[in-house]
């Protein structure tokens, strides 16, 4: 059965069994980040619409993966789900996208293609289930994760819209 009727007070259960009103800081945290993890989802059918980025695509499903291990560390779920490794894998993949990328001059408008702007929402959402997962005290090693990932959707935006020959939209102070 899909329905328990045990959330109907506004209360839901931790992985550790603790019930908790669907308003704390954890719930809000993984919430958000299941929220992130859906508009990846849709990044995704963008980026497998252009068959010149298979990399990338792979690169979001880890991402999608390691973001279900966070909601289960952000619900109190025992056992290391986000480690260093994690870290240092999304930094290889920033540096090499960064590397094939232009060098940026100027700040960059969260415009162009369906996909870039895709990948700008993701960076969004991204820095607001940082700012839950700061509410929620988060282990450092989940903030490190979030933070560069929010840096991964960016340099991402920039990267698949070079590679499609795509014009930035460059910020103008009028």
């Amino acid at each position: 059965m899909i329905y328990t009727k045990t959330g109907d007070k506004g209360e839901t259960s931790l992985a550790s069994g603790q019930r908790v009103s669907k308003t704390d800081a954890r719930i809000e945290a993984y919430g958000t980040v299941d929220e992130l993890n859906s508009w990846i989802g849709l990044l995704r059918a963008g980026v497998s619409a252009n068959s010149q980025q298979p990399t990338t695509n792979s690169q979001l499903e880890w991402i999608q993966n390691k973001l279900f291990n966070l909601g289960a560390a952000l619900s109190d779920a025992p056992g290391e789900w986000i480690t260093e490794a994690d870290v240092h894998q999304l930094e290889e993949w920033i540096d090499a996208m960064v590397n094939d990328t232009p060098k940026q001059h100027a700040f960059i408008l969260p415009a162009g293609s369906e996909t870039v702007c895709r990948a700008h929402v993701c960076r969004t959402i991204c820095r607001r289930a940082e700012r839950r997962m700061i509410d929620a005290k988060a282990a450092e090693i989940h903030l490190q994760f979030i933070n560069r990932l929010s840096d991964y959707f960016f340099v991402f935006s920039r990267y698949f819209s070079h590679k499609n020959g795509e014009k930035e939209s460059i910020w103008c102070k009028n």
